[in-house]
């Protein structure tokens, strides 16, 4: 009977061992706020699903990532997620996965191949077009109510320019201020911050600097934000006269928010874009359909609704 149980146990052990499902990770930069909750999102759902996952930085470099992507599919990986570090760079990454036979799945960044991806492969984040949107369509609101219609000037700070969310992103402030509504906005200039909050700081040292009156300021992301943020309180500017708008939700745009810094941002979910990543990645790996492009709706937070969102992102 002793044996019996054994064998049953040592069947269910290698049964187990044996659906187990081992992901690679090849995230852009570990050293990023946002991309932070995301891959926290990745491993929090592998641990209560018992996949394993095997996450790596790429540093912010594309050679990097794609010897990342050539390591998983050699160690045998049963399926790879890719935060790509260039958007427009995916292609060799997908060339390189289809060649092995391993599922892919990009998540948070559209690759430039996104309309063309084999059936093994898919995309999870959310739509860009809503991003911009929400958060330029709120400014432009609130400066209406602070009695600038007939006039407003602003800055718009973008992201990294290899990145189609920068680029979007961007698009939709320029979309927004050219309906009838908010084309009382003028744009003094537009520069990149690559996303990071020091750079974001002294571009805006740089434009005060400039003596140019402005009323407001578009981010592409809240690091942007942020950084903007802080050099207009050194420079002794009342956050009051100007609106700021961010993208993301992140914990320290939050804050901003409740010391009446930020005026506005739009969650991202990174966790559900991590989760959702990592589902697709094992159904693909398993042989099951999954759909090639799925979208977690972004949702605008203003001060009104913050409380919705404090333990999120």
């Amino acid at each position: 009977m002793k044996k019996i149980l054994l064998a049953a146990s040592l069947a269910g052990l290698m049964t187990t061992t044996a659906m187990a499902q081992n992901v690679g990770v090849s995230m852009a930069l570990f050293d990023d706020n946002f991309l932070t909750v995301l891959r926290n999102g990745i491993q929090a759902h592998a641990d209560a699903t018992g996949v394993s996952v095997q996450i790596e930085d790429a540093q912010n470099d594309v050679a990097r990532q794609l010897d990342q992507i050539n390591n998983f599919i050699a160690s045998g990986v049963d399926a790879i997620i890719v935060n790509p570090v260039d958007t427009s760079a995916t292609q060799a990454m997908s060339d390189a996965a289809a060649a092995g036979g391993v599922p892919l799945v990009y998540v948070n960044r559209q690759p430039i191949n996104v309309d063309s991806l084999p059936d093994n492969q898919a995309f999870v984040a959310s739509n860009e077009i809503e991003s911009g949107t929400l958060a330029a369509f709120e400014a432009c609101k609130l400066l209406r109510a602070a009695g600038k219609a007939g006039g407003a000037r602003g800055y718009i700070i973008m992201g990294e320019l290899s990145n189609q969310a920068a680029i979007q992103r961007t698009k939709d402030v320029d979309d927004v201020v050219g309906i009838d509504m908010c084309n009382f906005i003028t744009i003094v200039d537009r520069q990149t911050s690559n996303w990071s909050r020091d750079t974001a700081q002294n571009l805006m040292t740089n434009w005060l600097s400039t003596g140019e009156p402005f009323d407001v300021v578009f981010a592409n992301n809240d690091e942007s934000a942020i950084g903007a943020i802080q050099a207009m309180k050194a420079a002794g500017m009342d956050m009051a006269d100007v609106v700021v708008v961010g993208v993301d939700a992140t914990q320290d745009a939050l804050v901003a928010m409740q010391a009446g810094d930020l005026d506005a941002t739009a969650f991202q979910n990174a966790a559900g874009q991590g989760s959702g990543a990592l589902d697709a990645a094992v159904k693909l790996s398993k042989g099951e359909a999954v759909e090639q492009k799925v979208y977690i709706p972004f949702e605008l937070v203003t001060p009104a609704n913050i409380g919705d969102y404090l333990a999120k992102n």
